[in-house]
């Protein structure tokens, strides 16, 4: 039994009850138009045959162009040529790549990493806090969401609320896509922060406390600034690693409107049994973290060797005057 696009469902050899019974029920979703509505919001652009006369298991099936077909008689190198560097078909995908997949896929990366780094952030300092019942938690949610894999968190957070009768945003699932990356997100980001801030110098603290600062007025304005100073790098390489995640939110059947860049180019290739389309969506990630990578260099080397000063002689750094007048205060008075 074939539907309109172009799927087999497979039947037990005389099970012909439960043939008739896919086929009887196929027929009713295509009469009522639920399936045309289906197909143009998750298969846009799939091609129908008109001829094609769906559940009835009538009519021929316009199959993809197999890619061994396609390169009979060719050399190996065209064949894997024509599969994979189709410019005809990188142009039919570059529109939906571009206007769809791009904008889904930075919303999906920079929102996860904006709430990630901000869960991150309270992770590390309850991580670092002398109080076990902040502390234990902390731990126990990093230890859960950096071990389980990506996929199985997007997955358990985004389907398992549904059979429990749990609709936080409906049925869209765009939003718990966005909530799974965060989460796991937010586990690195808080063992990045909590690094960082142990790396600063226990001094530094004392310093502050010392002039008269408070416990938490001192990590928020002296040891917090300086440990994220030191952890960049490492932030910009983990929000590299979310926009190359984002693409698992494909598991959650996103409709054709909120598809990613990975979705678009494997639903292009799906389609027209050829993977150049995919090719063009793995360029589309390269353009985004390439730059991104040797910026985390440049960062790198500059917190490495230190930031040259580029100040003329006679121009006064700011809170210079003040502290000459420190200075002078002080030796005024020792020399009285």
């Amino acid at each position: 039994m074939l539907d309109p696009g172009g799927m087999a469902y497979a039947v037990a050899p005389g099970n012909d009850a439960l043939r008739e019974a896919m086929n009887k029920g196929l027929d009713e979703v295509i009469a009522d138009g639920t399936w045309l509505k289906l197909q143009k919001q998750y298969y846009p652009g799939r091609a129908i045959p008109k001829e094609f006369v769906p559940g009835s298991g009538k009519g021929s099936v316009e199959k993809p162009t197999s890619n061994r077909a396609s390169s009979a008689g060719g050399s190996s190198l065209g064949s894997v040529w024509s599969a994979f560097f189709d410019f005809n078909a990188m142009k039919k995908a570059f529109p939906d790549l571009l206007k769809v997949g791009l904008p889904n896929t930075l919303i999906l990366a920079v929102t996860s990493g904006v709430i990630g780094t901000i869960l991150g952030l309270l992770l590390a300092v309850a991580g670092l806090s002398r109080h076990r019942w902040l502390r234990w938690p902390a731990r126990v949610y990093t230890d859960i969401f950096r071990g389980l894999p990506a996929a199985v968190t997007i997955l358990l957070i985004g389907v398992g609320f549904a059979p429990l009768g749990i609709e936080l945003w409906g049925p869209n699932p765009y939003p718990l896509g966005i909530l799974a990356l965060s989460l796991i997100a937010s586990a690195y980001i808080g063992e990045i922060f909590r690094s960082g801030i142990q790396s600063v110098d226990k001094g530094q603290n004392e310093a502050a406390r010392a002039i008269g600062f408070s416990s938490g007025a001192s990590m928020r304005l002296v040891v917090i600034p300086q440990g994220i100073r030191r952890v960049l790098p490492a932030l910009v390489n983990q929000f590299i690693a979310l926009i190359k995640d984002s693409s698992l939110i494909y598991f959650l059947g996103l409709l054709a409107s909120q598809r990613e860049l990975f979705r678009i180019g494997a639903d292009a290739a799906a389609n027209s049994g050829n993977q150049s389309a995919l090719v063009l969506a793995g360029l589309f990630y390269l353009a985004i973290t390439v730059p991104l990578t040797h910026y985390v260099n440049h960062i790198d080397k500059r917190l490495r060797d230190g930031r040259p000063m580029k100040q003329d002689s006679d121009e006064q750094v700011p809170g210079d005057a003040e502290a000459r007048g420190i200075a002078g205060a002080t030796d005024s008075e020792t020399q009285k």
